[in-house]
């Protein structure tokens, strides 16, 4: 049988104003009609470019297909001029973009949007296109189409939005559906549904799946087959079974062996690939992997290996036959400087307070955000951002905080570190009222508290260089300067694995990895005693995720630090963290040491988060609780659980009582009527 998608030898070039550069190099791949074909690997190596080149939407980036041929169902899409391919795009093929903000128009409303796309290529009145519209905004699981229909894209959430934009393409009943990343942007659970979802849609209409991710445990959930993509070439493909029981390529089996284990201890070294992928226009000889393989030879550097076939699986390695029985690939970074440890200039000693001590203490916590709108002579509304939390968070100890977005766990990071003012509640920190001190006091005091942005590039001037950039808190707080400045922002660099050498560069020249160690330098540099890492690794790669996380506990380890580890991802935190605190909604609904929380969850909402975890093993993915729908908000102060609408467990009791966090079992606390315990 024929392929419904045949790409042979692709390449594809972009100019550039540094020259042309080389994004596909020969690359070859078939889907079969039906088939969930998933396109692996880091950011940068091409995937994306690939799914334009299937689509022809390269020439608006100045890119352009140099060699190779698609074709779809026989058709030859290199050959087709720009009005051909618009009648092709939609009807036969359709995307569905990483980004659907920018993927909509924002200045009409979804049901315009959806009506147009219909009629573009159906035969349809406009009234007959609009029903069309509800029923697919139906079928993809939005509550209300008619009201949706109605609404502008910035009024809907990213889950309904990424919804919205799958029932566009699904609009005309193309035979290939292209996905570019459509759920990396999305909390665990909403990812879960939105891949249960594809999957559905996959088998209703019979169409073939080309899914882009750099997620190994997405593409479990969903692949036939895989395909994994490095620097622009095809480096392994097979079908995901045989892929994940018989990893070929050391990229192949570094991408999986980073990814987070639910069965890795806590604190245990992750696998992580060293170094990043190279820049594609100065790739290196022979094979491209080579300079990140411990695997790598002589031959690997001086030649480029061909594909082979291995019973159903195609490998570009020369040593492919020779590594099935060998252990996954270590860890392999720069070491930590030594200059850093107790004495010399006493960067990096071990804080004195003992190991359990309370660090924080959090008493009856709350934010409001007033609402611009209000009537007159009536109080203004307000959004309920975080509702009378109480926590401690232990000297030394690694706090992880998990919940979906909105849940108010980034509000509580900036809350503790007095970034913004609390409504109401009291901080102490070491037994000093931070909701009490002035300006002045505050000031001195925020050398010990430090923040990891989700955003390294956005936290990071861009106009500044390194060496400015992790100089700039020891000039206002250590007053340093020339030689013993150089000296210590020397130390941190190495401290974080970066080469002290990249001083005089700025951020844009790094990749995305590089840029957090740099805000990771930054945060350490007066030597806190307390870090809040805000979705530090959420936007990185598995493997760069890996190295970050590692690079947190041995800085942990050498400086004593206390973390609040934030983040949507249960795995990451999981790995990490000594106790988690699950938050929806505002409230801590549960707390427990991390191993327990994993093994005997008591809340819901927890065991919920816990299953919408994507596995990285087709045999062992499960879906125990399917917890569709996403968090309401409200400016009014709802009564009894606010979890009740989305909780199979729910009560009469649930919906007319709020329940308090209490002591379940030892250090495990939950807020639930009907414990799972």
């Amino acid at each position: 049988m024929k392929p419904l998608l045949d790409i042979q030898r692709l390449s594809v070039d972009f100019n550039t104003k540094r020259g042309v550069l080389h994004a596909l190099h020969e690359v070859s791949l078939t889907i079969k009609a039906g088939e969930a074909v998933c396109l692996v690997g880091e950011s940068g190596s091409g995937k994306t470019i690939a799914s334009k080149a299937v689509m022809r939407l390269l020439g608006h980036e100045n890119g352009s297909i140099v060699n190779g041929r698609i074709a779809l169902s026989g058709l030859d899409l290199n050959s087709l001029t720009q009005s051909e391919l618009r009648a092709v795009r939609g009807k036969r093929m359709a995307m569905i973009f990483q980004e659907p903000m920018a993927a909509f128009d924002p200045v009409y409303t979804i049901g315009y949007q959806l009506v147009e796309t219909i009629r573009r290529h159906e035969s349809m009145s406009k009234s007959a296109a609009r029903k069309h519209a509800a029923s697919l905004l139906g079928r993809v699981g939005i509550p209300e189409p008619e009201l949706c229909m109605k609404q502008y894209p910035g009024e809907l959430s990213g889950g309904m939005l990424q919804r919205a934009m799958i029932a566009m393409a699904l609009s005309c009943g193309p035979e290939l559906l292209i996905a570019d990343e459509p759920t990396t942007a999305l909390d665990m659970t909403i990812q879960a549904q939105i891949l249960r979802l594809l999957k559905e849609l996959q088998k209703e209409f019979g169409m073939a799946l080309f899914l882009i991710t750099h997620d190994f445990g997405v593409a479990a959930r969903v692949a036939d087959r895989i395909a994994v993509m490095y620097a622009g070439r095809i480096v392994e493909q097979a079908p995901a079974q045989e892929l994940f029981a018989r990893p070929r390529h050391p990229y192949t089996r570094g991408l999986i062996e980073s990814a987070f284990m639910p069965d890795r201890e806590r604190g245990e070294k992750l696998p992580a690939i060293p170094g990043s992928i190279p820049n594609l226009n100065a790739l290196p000889e022979g094979c491209v992997f080579h300079p990140r393989c411990l695997h790598a030879t002589d031959r690997c550097r001086v030649s480029e290996p061909p594909t082979v076939s291995f019973s159903g699986s195609e490998v570009a390695c020369w040593h492919a036959s020779e590594l099935p029985g060998v252990s996954p690939m270590p860890e392999s970074r720069p070491p930590l400087s030594e200059s850093g440890g107790a004495g010399g200039t006493g960067w990096g000693r071990m804080h004195a307070a003992s190991e359990g001590e309370d660090l924080f203490r959090v008493e009856g916590l709350y934010k409001d955000y007033p609402l611009r709108s209000g009537l007159p002579g009536r109080p203004r509304a307000h959004i309920r951002a975080v509702d009378g939390v109480s926590f401690t968070i232990r000297q030394g100890e690694t706090l992880g905080l998990v919940g979906e977005s909105g849940s108010g766990k980034s509000t509580l990071g900036r809350l503790l570190l007095r970034l913004e003012p609390a409504t109401a509640g009291t901080l102490f920190f070491q037994d000093t009222n931070l909701t009490g001190i002035g300006a002045s006091k505050l000031r001195r005091m925020r050398k010990d508290m430090q923040m990891i942005f989700q955003d390294p590039y956005g936290s990071l001037d861009p106009r500044w260089n390194v060496g400015e950039l992790v100089g700039e808190p020891l000039d206002v707080h250590l007053r340093l300067k020339g030689a013993d400045k150089k000296e210590r922002i020397e130390e941190i660099l190495a401290a974080v694995g970066l080469d002290p050498s990249v001083m005089n560069r700025y951020p844009h020249e790094f990749s995305g990895g590089q840029r957090q160690r740099i805000g990771i330098a930054r945060a350490i540099a007066l030597n806190p005693k307390f870090v809040v890492a805000d979705e530090a690794v959420s936007a990185l790669d598995v493997s760069v995720q890996a190295q970050i996380v590692n690079l947190l506990q041995d800085l942990q380890k050498k400086m004593g630090l206390t973390y609040l580890f934030i983040g949507h991802g249960l795995h990451v935190v999981r790995h990490i963290s000594d106790r988690i605190a699950v938050m929806h909604q505002g409230r801590i609904v549960e707390i427990s040491p991390s191993r327990q929380l994993f093994r005997r969850p008591a809340h819901p909402y927890t065991r919920a988060l816990i299953a919408s975890i994507p596995h990285p093993d087709p045999q062992v993915q499960a879906e125990p609780d399917r917890m569709d729908g996403e968090p309401l908000f409200s400016t009014r102060t709802l009564s009894g659980c606010r979890f009740r609408m989305r909780c199979p467990l729910a009560t009469d009791r649930c919906r007319e009582e709020r329940p308090e966090l209490r002591r379940l079992d030892g250090e495990q606390y939950a807020a639930c009527h009907n414990p799972l315990l």
